[in-house]
């Protein structure tokens, strides 16, 4: 067990250690410089898309739009579920941030934000019996922002937002546009800026890996490994886990059960899926799967195993500048009968802050409900596995993609197991 446990350390070059070899916070290359042209770069991304759907304004309450915007964050996972900070981008002209009151300092630097005014809000849990009175106070400030610089235009998009508002802001003459499209369609194309601060998520998530790895031993709860995780990405700058996916043994099928104080036992297979929101916002979404206490596969673990990077390198070969989600989806792997029960629903998806557009069903689930589109330079992707059967464990594997103009460039380098 001692020589193939170092022989794996090896291998991954003990990646949560920084290159002086001392186990402390990782330090970003990431230089000013191009942190500031990915900023412009994407409130331009979001301007050409309302010009696009000709929209005189686009209002912003997803906390993970306002930092693709601006750059600004402020209580990312405690926002998204409470509607108490919100933003709108003019069309020509400014940008403002209405930023929950006593936190607007928060922003100071930020060249995207024309404008910081202390938000108006109008939940229940906030203002009580006089949250109707506080969606009209909200509903005036926005209808005027809108008539100063919309030159007439009455049209206007939103990310998400409640029914009093919109219902609010309709009463005032407006039109509403569904925005989502606006913001997802301009976070798929990513800049090679952006790219550059991926990069570096993907090495602070590639560091926790290697936690979870040299603490994959007999005893360890699931937990408790990923609980690893979190600690390597809050220490290097990072934000969150959308997820809690790391089980081991039969909690790995069916699919989906999230952590829990169960204790990993010698030979059981140990798959996660990390989800991780990092540094400067962007995700890092990888899974692997290993073996608890370093021990060498089973021949049913090994199949399964090998059958679901069967699945990854024949996807990551489809997959080209180009092509059309329905030829992908033609020319895609088939999964085994044997399989299909305990199989995951896609095949890819985009990513970028966080799970985004596009996503192509597996084969199975591909239907005429499963969008168009292709496959663009300038994506993201995350290509998926996940293999079980009856009785089994399952494996869960998946790599992050950038599309280039010629083809595709893995951007995570965490290796796969040998089987």
């Amino acid at each position: 067990m001692t020589r193939a446990r170092n022989a794996f350390k090896d291998d991954r070059k003990l990646t949560h250690l920084n290159s002086d070899g001392a186990d402390k916070p990782l330090i970003s290359p990431v230089s000013q410089t191009t942190l500031d042209k990915a900023r412009a770069y994407r409130l331009t991304r979001l301007r050409e898309q309302m010009a696009e759907h000709d929209v005189a304004g686009l209002l912003l309450y997803d906390p993970i739009n306002i930092r693709y915007a601006f750059d600004s964050s402020n209580m990312q996972v405690w926002t998204s579920h409470n509607p108490v900070r919100y933003a709108m981008i003019l069309a020509g002209g400014p940008a403002i941030l209405w930023e929950f009151k006593g936190c607007e300092h928060l922003n100071e630097g930020l060249p995207g934000i024309d404008e910081i005014r202390t938000a108006v809000s109008w939940m229940f849990m906030t203002k009580g019996d006089k949250a109707s009175a506080g969606v009209e106070t909200w509903a005036d400030e926005i209808a005027d922002v809108l008539g100063q610089h919309g030159g007439g235009n009455k049209r206007f998009a939103a990310d998400k937002l409640d029914g009093p508002g919109l219902h609010a802001l309709q009463e005032r003459g407006l039109t509403y546009v569904e925005g989502a499209e606006l913001t997802e369609r301009a976070r798929s194309i990513k800049s090679p800026e952006e790219i550059e601060l991926m990069r570096w998520t993907i090495r602070v998530c590639e560091a926790g890996m290697a936690r979870i790895y040299d603490h994959s031993v007999p005893g360890v709860t699931e937990r408790e490994l990923w609980g690893h995780l979190h600690f390597e990405n809050a220490r290097s700058g990072g934000d969150w886990l959308e997820t809690k996916l790391l089980t081991c043994g039969p909690n790995t099928n069916p699919w989906y059960k999230e952590c829990s104080d169960r204790v990993c036992q010698p030979g059981e297979m140990i798959s996660f899926d990390t989800d991780m929101v990092g540094p400067y916002g962007y995700c890092a979404d990888l899974s692997r799967s290993w073996t608890c206490g370093y021990t060498p596969m089973t021949d049913t673990q090994r199949r399964i195993y090998a059958t679901a990077l069967e699945q990854i390198n024949h996807n990551l070969d489809v997959l080209k500048p180009g092509v059309s989600y329905a030829e992908f989806n033609e020319k895609s792997w088939r999964i085994p009968d044997r399989h299909v029960d305990y199989r995951y629903s896609l095949a890819v998806h985009g990513v970028g802050m966080a799970d985004e557009w596009p996503v192509i069903p597996l084969h199975i689930d591909f239907d005429e409900t499963a969008m168009s589109g292709f496959i663009e330079p300038g994506m993201v992707v995350c290509v998926e596995s996940l293999v079980g059967e009856n009785g089994s464990e399952s494996v869960k594997l998946e790599t992050q993609v950038l599309v280039t103009e010629t083809g595709i460039e893995r951007l995570d380098s965490f290796p796969w197991e040998s089987v």
